[in-house]
């Protein structure tokens, strides 16, 4: 992990997170002498579930995950792409992080210091509703994924991350995927050999290409059946 500053002022920022449009020039500046840019390399840690949370985490480049270390598995509960930030339930609980944040790809991040966030909250009651919206936005996605997890065979929820993949976070069809099949485990709650058996059962039935990490789901909407279905 590498610190370093990309930019000096956050005003001039072009990669902005769209909750900080909300934010007055006093507060981008208050915002700016709080914060700092590091570096990550893929596969490295952000921050570890257990540890204190004194910054809360911008993505500016690249991609992160975010999960649960479980007994033995780890489960994602979400990819992080620019320009998002991750902030943990546990600012306003005990000040420790509830989940574990790793660099899927070489990112870079802005870390801001959580009072300086916290004392924007309390002044700027526009900020705060776009933060209690993302708050509320990523619980409603949690929901939908434990339903997934819970009540769906592993193709239903096999075909859940392949959409999520694509129309979420690569925006693309066909796309590139930068996870592991490991993760793409992960994020589906089952084991890796699992992930890898039903990947290659949908390129037999010619729903999906795959190419090494190219992918190209050829028959969306039968796709979409398998994860409406279940």
């Amino acid at each position: 992990m590498a610190k370093f500053e990309l930019v000096h002022d956050c005003k001039d920022c072009n990669c902005k997170a769209s909750i900080f449009k909300q934010l007055s020039v006093p507060e981008l500046d208050l915002m700016n002498t709080n914060r700092y840019e590091v570096s990550f390399k893929a596969g490295e840690i952000m921050f570890k579930q257990g540890t204190p949370s004194p910054h809360f985490l911008c993505i500016t480049t690249g991609l992160a995950k975010i999960y649960i270390e479980g007994y033995g598995k780890n489960l994602i509960l979400g990819l992080i792409k620019p320009v998002e930030y991750i902030f943990g339930p546990g600012i306003y609980v005990d000040s420790r992080h509830h989940y574990s944040a790793a660099a899927v790809e070489d990112s870079t991040a802005c870390l801001v210091d959580v009072n300086a966030y916290k004392q924007i909250i309390r002044e700027n009651p526009d900020f705060a509703e776009e933060f209690i919206r993302r708050v509320s936005l990523q619980a409603i996605f949690n929901f939908d994924q434990f339903l997934s997890l819970t009540q769906k065979q592993m193709n239903g929820r096999i075909a859940d991350a392949l959409l999520y993949l694509s129309e979420t976070i690569y925006c693309s069809n066909p796309f590139k995927m930068t996870i592991s099949r490991q993760d793409l485990a992960d994020l589906s709650g089952m084991s890796k050999e699992s992930a890898i058996r039903i990947l290659k059962e949908f390129k037999e039935d010619g729903i999906l290409s795959v190419e090494g990490n190219n992918f190209h789901i050829l028959h969306l909407q039968q796709l979409r059946k398998i994860s409406e279905t279940g």
